[in-house]
């Protein structure tokens, strides 16, 4: 029988993988980059689930602080949206 925890985790990646979709299609880059930073979530408490605190932490640091600062400071120099074709 699959245990709890792993059901829980491919819940959890799921979930990562529908909010990186959705920021692929967005147009609003900061719209984007806010479901980015979800999807990140999602997959540190996948990490987490994998009983791996030390790259949630570190994983949180990065892709949820770190990068979201360095995408705003590149959204704040060019367009907020995105030209469709």
């Amino acid at each position: 029988m699959i245990e709890l925890h792993l059901i829980i985790l491919a819940i959890v990646v799921s979930f990562g993988f529908v909010f990186s979709y959705l920021a692929m299609k967005e147009h609003d880059l900061l719209k984007a980059l806010a479901l980015s930073s979800v999807q990140s979530t999602f997959f540190a408490l996948g990490f987490y689930i994998l009983a791996a605190p030390d790259i949630v932490l570190a994983y949180l640091a990065i892709a949820v602080g770190a990068y979201t600062a360095l995408v705003i400071l590149a959204i704040s120099k060019t367009e907020r949206y995105e030209v469709g074709e």
